[in-house]
C-alpha cells in the first residue's frame, strides 16, 4: 500500500558541518551485508569512536538525542559514494526526516525512494535549527510538506523541495513497490503477457 507522506513531528538531532559524505554517515565495511538489517547501530560509527577516544560524544551517542526523529545538517549532506545505504541506516536508526542547506543529488534521490523526506532551508535558519535542537534536545519540531514549514522553538521557517519530490510525498508515489501492489490485477494482466510466463 502506497503512504502518503505529509505531517512530521519528532525531537530534533542536530549534526553540524558541511560535506558529511556517505563513507562517514555508514562505513563501507558495513556495504557487504545482503541485507539493510542492522545498519541502523552502526551509523556514523567511525566518527563516534573517533570522538570518544577524545572524550567526546558524537550527537548519534549522545543520550540526550536518543528517540530523536528529526536530523538537522549543513551545506552537500550524503555527498560522495552513491550507497543507498546511508538513507537506509539513517531512517533505521530512527531519522524520518533531513532538514538542511543542500544534499548530493544521489543521496536526496535514495532517500526519496525510501521515503525520506530531504527538505532544504536557508544557512541562518539551519543554524539557527541546530541551535535550537542542541539548547533544546527535548522540544519537538513539526514539519509541514504541504505547508513547506518547519516549526521549532516557537519559529517557523520556510523550507523548499523539488516539485517532483514535494508532489510524490505528498501523494505517495514515491513508493514505486507500493504503487505496484496497489494494482494486483494489472500486474497479472501484464504478466500474462509476456512470453516467458505465458511459457512459450
Amino acid at each position: 500500500m502506497t503512504r502518503e507522506i505529509d505531517q512530521l513531528h519528532g525531537r530534533p538531532i542536530p549534526l553540524p558541518g558541511h560535506n558529511i559524505d556517505t563513507d562517514r554517515i555508514i562505513p563501507a565495511r558495513y556495504l557487504k551485508s545482503v541485507t539493510f538489517d542492522g545498519l541502523e547501530q552502526h551509523v556514523f560509527e567511525d566518527d563516534r569512536t573517533q570522538l570518544e577516544g577524545r572524550g567526546t560524544l558524537h550527537a548519534f551517542s549522545d543520550p540526550r538525542y536518543a528517540g530523536a526523529s528529526v536530523l538537522i545538517v549543513n551545506r552537500n549532506f550524503g555527498c560522495g559514494s552513491s550507497r543507498e545505504h546511508a538513507p537506509q541506516a539513517l531512517q533505521r536508526w530512527g531519522i524520518n526526516v533531513v532538514l538542511g542547506e543542500s544534499y548530493s543529488e544521489i543521496f536526496f534521490g535514495n532517500a526519496l525512494a525510501l521515503g525520506l523526506p530531504c527538505l532544504s532551508l536557508s544557512s541562518a535558519d539551519i543554524e539557527a535549527l541546530l541551535t535550537e535542537a542542541a539548547a533544546h534536545p527535548e522540544r519537538d519540531v513539526s514539519v509541514s510538506l504541504s505547508a513547506n514549514q518547519v516549526t521549532a522553538g516557537g519559529r517557523t521557517f520556510a523550507a523548499t523541495i523539488p516539485p517532483t519530490a514535494h508532489e510524490a510525498f505528498l501523494h505517495g508515489t514515491w513508493d514505486a513497490t507500493g504503487l505496484l501492489l496497489d494494482d494486483p490485477d494489472q500486474i497479472r494482466a501484464v504478466g500474462a503477457l509476456l512470453p516467458y510466463i505465458r511459457g512459450f
